[in-house]
């Protein structure tokens, strides 16, 4: 198991696997992921399992507490100046789901964060998953206004 930053060699990969975590309203694109690695490649981890991308998490740094709809789409609204580590999505494959792979990327995120001076993480996720956040220590603020993919959200922050 390897941890490291991604790279563009990386972008097929890491659509596909996006492809595989979520649905098609909800999944980002190609080009979506391709802007994400031109601005801020040294916020996009992924885990690789014998040269294999099977998880990844990625996320612009915002001065805002909460994410809005239009930095999933919009890369140029990273601010490597800001206090908050996005985190868009904790993406692992389906057969490598549930043996401790998206929590090691998830560590490694939250290690970075806090060595470059941010304030915290912060997140969208959906009532399912509350559980799992609040195990590394995040908290939730309820409903987001966030309406990506028709789904209903709620705000979730770990403060360092």
């Amino acid at each position: 198991m390897n941890i490291r930053l991604a790279t563009m060699e990386d972008l097929e990969q890491v659509t596909a696997v996006e492809a595989a975590c979520f649905p098609p309203a909800e999944a980002a694109p190609k080009s979506e992921f391709e802007n994400r690695l031109k601005v801020y490649p040294n916020h996009f981890w992924v885990l690789e399992k014998e040269g294999k991308i099977i998880g990844f998490i990625n996320g612009m740094v915002t001065d805002e507490r909460t994410i809005r709809d239009e930095m999933f789409e919009n890369a140029l609204l990273h601010n490597e100046e800001g206090a908050w580590q996005t985190i868009f999505g904790v993406n692992t494959l389906p057969e490598y789901r549930r043996q401790g792979y998206a929590a090691k990327v998830m560590e490694r995120v939250i290690a970075d964060a806090k060595v470059q001076g941010r304030k915290g993480c912060i997140l969208t996720c959906k009532d399912k998953l509350l559980h799992y956040y609040e195990k590394f220590g995040y908290q939730s603020l309820g409903i987001s206004e966030s309406v990506h993919g028709g789904a209903v959200w709620y705000d979730m922050y770990l403060e360092f």
